[in-house]
């Protein structure tokens, strides 16, 4: 990942040289640059980059952590202020939000492990991040959902974002939502997992369904881009707005990409998402980190695309999910696939 340049904080004072007093007039953005922007989940995909973008862009930003090894290693270049919470504590939160302006609340799971429930770590936590803003007094806050989240989801993953999107819009505060699709980039849970799996299976390659789940990758400078926009811009408060890539693509055609940016050959074989069950639910019970569950085979039967993509509107053109944006994926090697098993 390129290293940010260094910055010089924008100066907004006055620079007029008339001999005129004039009244300082009032300045939302500028007011809410003077404190810091909290972001949780700051040493994610997403809050890396998001942390990248905002203090380029002059702002204060305090990144909440669970993992100093792994913030060390993503954010410790930057001008930042790293602080470790937990986002399910209510003192964590409570001291995090202190003195701040804004939140972005990024941190989530796709996978439950031990000790982290959909419900805690997805739901209660945005419960937990709402009270304490309002405690603290920050009213502004950026929430990123997910596609597809809603209250009412037979799927745990997505009621479980549904829920917290519902509290967040219910809330008192200045929300705005982003709903991305799934979000590729280095080190994604999405598209470095089908990379993976790729060098753990040699010549064929089994897809679930037959790869004709429906998906709209979004890249994570995309998605980061979008985070500041809006946070810069107060038209979108009380607005929700859904994030997706230059095309709709099956996974078929997904893992087509990922195959030619890999400089990989595979069979690509169809099985039925039945038949894969029990294979993914002996992995859920064997491997320490399985790379697929059972809850996310199921959502293969979800079109994650999106219904209207706001990107455009945010002045952000789509990065096509295209094999020479995958080149990442060429530095992971059958011992790195293996060893993220356990």
């Amino acid at each position: 990942m390129t290293q940010p340049a260094e910055y010089d904080a924008p100066d907004f004072e006055d620079s007029s040289s008339s001999s005129t007093a004039v009244a300082e007039q009032p300045d939302p953005l500028r007011d809410l640059r003077r404190k810091p922007v909290v972001v949780t989940g700051a040493a994610g995909l997403v809050g890396t980059h998001t942390c990248h973008r905002l203090v380029n862009a002059g702002w204060s930003v305090r990144a909440i952590v669970r993992d100093t090894g792994k913030a060390a290693r993503r954010l410790g270049h930057l001008k930042l202020e790293i602080r470790t919470g937990d986002v399910r504590n209510v003192s964590d939160m409570r001291a995090a939000l202190s003195g701040a302006g804004a939140i972005v609340h990024l941190a989530a799971i796709a996978i439950e492990k031990p000790g982290e429930r959909y419900a805690d770590t997805n739901t209660d936590a945005t419960r937990v991040l709402i009270d304490s803003a309002i405690a603290e007094g920050v009213d502004r806050f950026v929430y990123m959902s997910q596609n597809g989240a809603d209250a009412r989801s037979p799927y745990e993953f997505l009621r479980s974002k549904g829920v917290a999107q519902d509290m967040v819009q219910g809330s008192s505060l200045k929300w705005t939502v982003l709903r991305p699709s799934v979000i590729f980039g280095p080190e994604d849970e999405f598209v470095n997992v089908l990379a993976r799996l790729v060098k753990l299976s040699p010549l064929v390659f089994p897809l679930p369904g037959g790869g004709t789940a429906r998906f709209q990758p979004v890249a994570v400078s995309d998605v980061a881009r979008a985070i500041v926009k809006i946070l810069e811009d107060e038209t979108t408060i009380g607005h929700n707005y859904e994030a997706g890539g230059a095309a709709a693509l099956t996974l078929r055609q997904m893992t087509e990409r990922i195959l030619i940016a890999m400089n990989a050959s595979r069979v690509l074989v169809g099985i039925p998402v039945k038949a894969l069950r029990p294979v993914v639910a002996a992995a859920q019970r064997l491997l320490p980190h399985p790379p697929v569950t059972t809850g996310l085979l199921d959502l293969l039967a979800f079109d994650n695309v999106t219904e209207l993509n706001n990107l455009p509107q945010l002045g952000i053109e789509p990065t096509p999910f295209a094999p020479e944006e995958l080149l990442y994926l060429r530095k992971i090697t059958f011992g790195s696939a293996l060893r993220s098993l356990f």
